[in-house]
């Protein structure tokens, strides 16, 4: 991955929603002024969520995503309607495409309900404007924006009105900078073994080092063998120390207790979801009792080879084994597979990283599982409270726990 590439979950997501043949795709190719986008007057041509990344200005690094029309009835156009909804789970913002041939009634006032439900800010947008004069004005109503997408007509007015849209950007949030000052020495300690990504490190790892660069922090990177030879070959212990969560024990064991320790996972759970209710999660182990149903939810979709010590589908089901001292039952999900409407039936989550999602998707998983009731946590958390750490690897934000 090229070092200047902004990864998708950083990126401001933008969905765009409507009928079928209401000129979705033709507005998105009229937004970026490019054809990245399949147009045809054939209903249905977009059978799937699209995402293109793109660059919008005053937003930046954007992903558009093209929907198929949520009005086909079809059992298969059933399927691709469920998919086109979980789009709303990881969007910043929708925009509602209506037909000017057809106009605004119910089914789009059902869109809307939907964009609420999420808390997914929308805009409305009349497209064909040329076809209005064939249909009342009063089925037009709530749409502000008119456009033509084949002319280009209000091409600039939507773009404008996106950018008032998009939520404005909170102050900056960093990953471990705030923890930092100029000069401080950090060590990342970064297991290379056969579960590793040939040639490249991973998403966090990347995101961390860039973090502490742009602090005017040093970065130093280790396997956990070498933790001895850093430290006696520096002057000064390091500020912080940064492991892999699968190296927690082992990296804490080569560490004066005086070092700070936390890993990469947990910098992500502070960063994307909630950490004090992470916290709670991994605590609530100790409540599981005999036939309880734990999810364990992996944003990525991988292969897991026979005889792999897979973090997910092996580690985290031994440590939870090990920490609650039952006999739990797993379920599994992963990528865009976490359930809508979490059952009850669960007695914890256990979520991965979530370096693959977008903050907005990550923070309305778990503030689903809180509304639920249900205890979640993610697998830095809960291996550092198996390794028996997790006190330690949080003393970094002590002040913003006891907040």
């Amino acid at each position: 991955m090229s070092l200047n590439y902004t990864p998708s979950s950083e990126r401001t997501h933008i969905g765009i929603f409507g009928r079928r043949n209401s000129g979705k795709s033709s507005l998105i190719n009229a937004i970026t002024g490019q054809d990245i986008a399949i147009v045809s007057d054939i209903e249905g041509t977009t059978t799937d969520p699209a995402k293109k990344a793109i660059e919008i200005p005053e937003i930046g690094p954007a992903v558009i995503i093209d929907t198929p029309g949520l009005d086909d009835d079809s059992a298969l156009g059933q399927k691709r309607i469920e998919k086109a909804k979980q789009i709303l789970n990881e969007i910043d913002l929708a925009i509602l495409v209506v037909d000017c041939s057809k106009g605004f009634d119910s089914f789009e006032q059902e869109l809307i309900k939907l964009f609420e439900d999420k808390s997914v800010n929308y805009i409305q947008v009349c497209n064909k404007m040329d076809l209005a004069k064939n249909i009342s004005l009063k089925l037009l109503e709530g749409c502000n924006l008119w456009s033509n997408a084949i002319t280009g007509e209000g091409i600039s007015s939507l773009i404008g009105a996106i950018q008032k849209a998009l939520p404005q950007q909170e102050k900056e949030k960093k990953l471990v900078a705030d923890l930092l000052t100029e000069g401080d020495i950090v060590l990342l300690v970064t297991p290379v073994d056969k579960h590793a990504p040939k040639g490249r490190l991973i998403l966090p790892q990347q995101q961390t080092i860039r973090d502490i660069l742009d602090t005017k922090a040093i970065a130093v990177t280790a396997q956990p063998q070498q933790i001895t030879k850093v430290l006696a070959e520096l002057k000064n212990p390091p500020r912080l120390v940064i492991t892999d969560s699968q190296a927690f024990a082992e990296t804490a064991s080569y560490l004066p207790p005086e070092v700070p320790l936390t890993s990469f996972s947990i910098l992500l759970n502070r960063y994307k979801a909630d950490l004090p209710l992470s916290v709670k999660g991994a605590r609530a182990l100790k409540n599981l009792k005999d036939g309880d149903e734990v999810l364990i939810a992996e944003a990525c979709t991988y292969i897991v080879q026979e005889q792999c010590e897979n973090i997910g589908i092996v580690k985290i089901p031994k440590a939870i084994e090990k920490i609650s001292g039952k006999k739990i039952n797993i379920s599994f999900a992963q990528g865009k597979d976490f359930p809508e409407l979490i059952e009850k039936k669960y007695a914890l989550i256990v979520h991965c990283g979530a370096c693959m999602l977008k903050d907005s998707e990550t923070r309305r998983r778990f503030k689903l599982a809180e509304q639920t009731g249900i205890p979640i946590t993610n697998y830095g958390i809960l291996l550092a409270y198996a390794s028996g750490i997790l006190d330690r690897a949080l003393e970094p934000f002590a002040a913003e726990l006891t907040e």
